[in-house]
């Protein structure tokens, strides 16, 4: 389920279930929208109270190819410590890959 408001300080959320039936849910809030450049967002894990992080996806674009960077930024070291050791860095990964293999498809 994703629910999108694309808009400087529109919100978003997405939930998904895992295979145990778990749900796992995501929201933040839009900050900065610059098309085919940059975007940035909050985003908080709603399994984890408290604080989320700031995240910035940026797009460059040189000689035909462009590069997708991801900037997260948490606002403590405890922050960061949670998200890491909540499994981020693993799903990002997974993320990446199939992004890969639908990049490798459009070619």
């Amino acid at each position: 389920m994703a629910d999108i408001d694309l808009r400087v300080g529109g919100t978003w959320r997405w939930a998904m279930r895992t295979e145990r039936g778990l749900e796992v849910a995501f929201h933040g809030e839009y900050r900065e929208l610059i098309p085919d450049e940059r975007i940035v967002f909050t985003e908080v894990f709603e399994g984890m109270p408290g604080e989320g992080v700031l995240t910035t996806l940026t797009l460059t674009e040189e000689n035909g190819r462009t590069t997708l960077t991801l900037l997260v930024e948490a606002g403590s070291r405890e922050v960061r410590d949670v998200v890491m050791s909540l499994g981020m860095e693993a799903g990002v990964q997974d993320a990446w890959d199939l992004l890969e293999q639908v990049a490798i498809s459009l070619m």
